[in-house]
């Protein structure tokens, strides 16, 4: 064994049984394969390359280390709108004391802080941040996310309502005053016009004035804090620019009203800029909400409490953050593994999918070494609990906390144009005031023509630009039963350089089926009747077949005493669901079944007198049963394809093989080669064995196979696949959680894991793979609907600037012009994305 003493590509430890090439040491083959194919990509240029990773699309810290006395705190952050946000709170947050690194994602809305919890505690974390501007809390803190989200209702409705009454004035009483009584009589335009030159006039400015204020304070606050960033760390953005335009007119208005005898208010384009905007971006976010409502319905997989034995073999439920290593903890048929151990007595099969993605159980026995979050499937387990007293379960939820919260976004389309676009204005506008002014033209003209260059190149075209492109595309994703959780899906991926596939649940049903039955529907319906008596998974698909054949036959079949008969979605088709169904009322299974016994390898009893046996030749062997050649050939074949073959037979001779497997999801094939066709490079990764993933690697979409890969191998594996281009991973389990959140685009399937959702960015809600090339269309086709918004809006500057410049735009133009482009805008998205 080398000297490593954790894997080289996972970091998992190495046990004895652990793989070493090289000098480099493996926890498993799936890693070392891994390793051969990719490692060397990071030798190359590898600063260069993570640097370059590491600003444009983010990761995690590969070289952080916690010191020693530091713990880490996950806190989720309302507020980030962009990648300069996160910056900000980086650095901000990064200086102050007892706090060792901070890494923040406006991606997840998540910060991880690796701090001194001496020195400054949760609380003084939470304050640290929302001192900036932003509102910082637990993740689980439901109370905290519901108070945010009136907030963003409330100075919404603020900014509504308000501007309502200020905009009512003006068209009822000012505007009419700019046009000479085209709008009303001349008495009427005349007495509206000496009002506004009398007393009541200032009280009558300033109460517009003051509902401007509220309007721009509240309503307007995220985007007057994003400009307030941008001019921290000198990077320019969107929100600066409508900040900009939006106080320039307010402050113009103010002033005017301090001293000017008839002044021109032009509080109405502060409110529109404002509302317009910020509007836009609610309905985005409205839009995204009620599209994750649609997986409330995903299960978690986490365990809270615990059944610890006593000294005296009583049992008490704990939580399982107080058992300590060294407990024992009691686990029955159906209950999830609470936490890592060794199995110090008891026999059961264990399902570790969720954690690892093997898809067939595991027997475990005294002295097997079970993890945390996976499900006894058949039997009863008590464990001792190991020496770190962790759940992998856990670790596999800290590892996505990492990865989410190292994930930076890109910098969006439309802030990289304000880059440009914002300098160029300003010193436009500045220009233009100081030539007027040197001409002979008036101060006040001079900087009316200023303020005009500024509000019609206020974007809130561009505003909105990116905003209902995306409610777009996230509106229309739903209609498709594709849920899509981040804004910035759309940008950050457009065309992709690999997408990787996970096997099991994913181009795999998930689910124990029959996929051959060489044998006849006689014996096949007596198999079934003996595994009803089992709660095995393979015993399960046995039973669902044999019921299937008994509907096929018109013979009864018993009903299920002490087994467990698969439901819908268990791997039943519709004839085994009315089976059972109409056991109902047909004989009890102990009528026909005598005898009966379980086996660590199979099954055996007496069934309508004749004596049965299922399970593996080697059961047969030990029993004194005869087994042809036939059918140890078949077997050996099936088991090269990563499926279960049992063997069955009657009266002391096997006669044939039932062969149970995950089988293969709907619509896979079609899926794989429509992706294929784009030049895109195919990746199949699995925590199954090598032989399970056999029947992939000749496929000619598929490019790669690694098999065997643990969780944390998965998520390396992605990282150094991104290294190479743009990557896409598409997975359902808790297993592919890490890498969902370590990919450019995690896709999760629906019917999967809680946990893999909360990875994802994108969910799959009915479980159809050929969504997959749906969701690439969607990013593709919003990627347009972006680029022509923002080309509209630079259309109405390029036209409405020169025009400002030679003085022939006034403000209330500019601001009617303004709000002609916001239309365009708001009508060109909401059209369709894709044609049905």
């Amino acid at each position: 064994m080398s000297s490593h003493s954790t894997c080289t590509l996972c970091e998992l430890p190495v046990e004895e049984s652990g793989v070493t090439a090289d000098g480099e040491a493996f926890c498993c083959t799936g890693c070392r394969e891994v390793y051969d194919a990719l490692g060397d990509i990071e030798s190359v240029d590898a600063d260069d390359v993570r640097e370059a990773r590491d600003r444009s699309t983010g990761d995690v810290d590969e070289d952080r280390t916690v010191p020693d006395g530091h713990e880490t705190t996950f806190l989720e952050v309302d507020g980030m709108y962009c990648a300069t946000c996160e910056a900000f709170i980086e650095s901000v947050a990064g200086e102050a004391n007892g706090v060792s690194h901070v890494s923040s994602s406006y991606v997840t809305d998540t910060v991880r802080i690796d701090h001194d919890p001496d020195v400054a505690s949760i609380e003084d974390l939470k304050g640290e941040i929302s001192q900036l501007g932003y509102s910082a809390y637990d993740r689980e803190d439901a109370i905290s996310r519901r108070r945010a989200d009136n907030w963003e209702t409330g100075r919404i409705a603020v900014g509504v309502l308000m501007g309502m009454m200020v905009m009512l004035q003006y068209v009822v009483i000012i505007y009419p005053t700019y046009f000479d009584g085209a709008f009303y009589d001349e008495r009427t335009a005349e007495f509206f016009s000496e009002a506004l030159a009398s007393d009541i006039a200032t009280p009558f400015f300033l109460g517009i004035g003051a509902l401007t204020t509220i309007i721009l304070g509240v309503t307007g606050k995220p985007i007057l804090q994003g400009a307030y960033v941008a001019v921290k760390t000198r990077s320019p953005n969107m929100d600066l620019l409508v900040t900009i335009a939006a106080v320039s007119a307010w402050l113009y208005s103010t002033l005017a009203i301090a001293v000017a005898d008839e002044p021109h208010l032009y509080y109405d384009v502060t409110v529109a800029i404002i509302v317009i905007v910020s509007v836009g971006g609610y309905y985005e976010s409205e839009i995204k909400r009620k599209a994750t409502e649609r997986l409330s319905d995903l299960t978690a997989v986490q365990v809270d409490e615990a059944r610890r034995l006593g000294p005296s073999g009583d049992t008490e439920d704990v939580a399982v953050d107080d058992l300590e290593a060294g407990d024992r903890v009691a686990v029955r048929t159906g209950e999830r593994i609470p936490i890592d151990g060794t199995v110090v007595d008891g026999e059961a099969a264990v399902d570790e999918a969720v954690v690892t993605g093997e898809s067939l159980p595991v027997t475990k026995v005294d002295g097997d070494d079970v993890v945390g979050g996976s499900t006894v499937s058949d039997g009863a387990l008590t464990i001792r609990v190991g020496e770190d007293a962790t759940s992998t379960l856990d670790r596999i939820s800290e590892l996505v906390w990492d990865l989410q919260s190292g994930t930076h976004g890109i910098q969006k389309l439309a802030d990289k144009l304000a880059t440009i676009f914002v300098p160029l204005v300003l010193v436009l506008a500045t220009v233009v005031t100081f030539l007027y002014l040197v001409v002979g033209t008036g101060l006040g003209e001079s900087l009316l023509i200023g303020l005009t260059v500024l509000i019609v190149s206020c974007p809130c075209a561009l505003g909105l630009a990116t905003p209902l492109a995306v409610a777009a595309g996230i509106r229309d994703a739903l209609e498709r039963s594709i849920v899509v959780f981040d804004d910035s899906v759309f940008e950050r991926i457009r065309d992709a350089d690999t997408v990787v596939f996970d096997k099991t649940g994913t181009l795999t049903t998930g689910d124990m089926t029959v996929v051959d039955a060489d044998c006849d529907d006689g014996l096949l319906e007596q198999a079934a009747t003996l595994e009803r008596r089992s709660s095995h998974p393979v015993g399960e698909a046995i039973a669902a077949a044999g019921a299937e054949t008994a509907v096929g036959t018109g013979q009864e079949q018993p009903a299920t005493d002490g087994g467990a008969v698969p439901g819908p979605g268990a791997g039943v088709d519709a004839g085994a669901e009315t089976a059972a169904d109409d056991a109902d009322d047909a004989p009890a299974a102990d009528d026909r079944v005598e005898n009966f016994e379980s086996h660590r390898n199979g099954v055996s009893g007496v069934v309508d007198g004749d004596d049965v046996l299922v399970g593996h030749p080697d059961l047969f062997r030990d029993r004194g049963w005869t087994v042809p050649e036939d059918v140890l050939e078949t077997v050996r074949e099936h088991r090269e394809t990563g499926r279960v073959p049992v063997a069955v037979g009657r009266d002391g001779r096997a006669s044939g093989v039932i062969v149970v497997g995950d089988d293969l999801r709907e619509g896979w094939d079609e899926t794989l080669t429509a992706i294929g066709e784009t030049d895109t490079e195919i990746v199949v990764l699995t925590g199954d064995d090598a032989r399970a993933a056999s029947q992939f690697r000749d496929h000619d979409a598929i490019d790669r196979v690694f098999a065997g890969v643990p969780p944390e191998g998965k998520a390396e594996t992605v990282d150094r696949l991104r290294q190479t281009g743009r990557t896409v991973m598409i997975g359902d389990g808790t297993n592919d959680a890490p890498a969902l959140a370590a990919a450019d685009l995690g896709i999760a399937l629906g019917g999967g894991t809680a946990m893999a959702a909360d990875a994802a960015d994108v969910a799959l809600v009915d479980d159809d793979l050929s969504s997959v090339d749906t969701v690439f269309e969607l990013a593709r086709a919003t990627d347009r609907r972006v680029k022509g918004n923002i080309g509209w809006a630079f259309c109405y500057n390029g036209i409405a600037i020169p025009l400002a410049v030679t003085g022939l735009l006034n403000p209330l133009f500019a601001a009617v012009a303004m709000g002609l482009s916001s239309l365009l805008v708001v009508t060109n998205s909401s059209r369709a994305l894709l044609k049905d």
